[in-house]
């Protein structure tokens, strides 16, 4: 747990370092174009990661699927 902590907090820092550098040698403008960007891919990855999650076959799907059935057979 101490490690998990340790890391979260190094990398904070680091993105607060790493944006503050940012932020004086580029300008406002770019710093918040750059951070854009990152936040449009960091959604993209986790769409992908949830979206391959639930693909056809999966444990994710197959739960859905029987949970569907026994809706429909539930209220007929």
């Amino acid at each position: 747990m101490g490690k998990a902590v340790a890391f979260l907090v190094a990398l904070i820092a680091g993105v607060i370092v790493v944006g503050w550098v940012v932020s004086s040698l580029l300008g406002p403008a770019l710093f918040y174009l750059i951070v854009g960007a990152l936040a449009v891919g960091g959604g993209y990855y986790l769409y992908t990661k949830a979206k391959k999650s639930i693909a056809p076959g999966t444990r994710t799907q197959r739960r859905i699927e029987a949970a569907t059935k026994t809706y429909r057979m539930r209220n007929r």
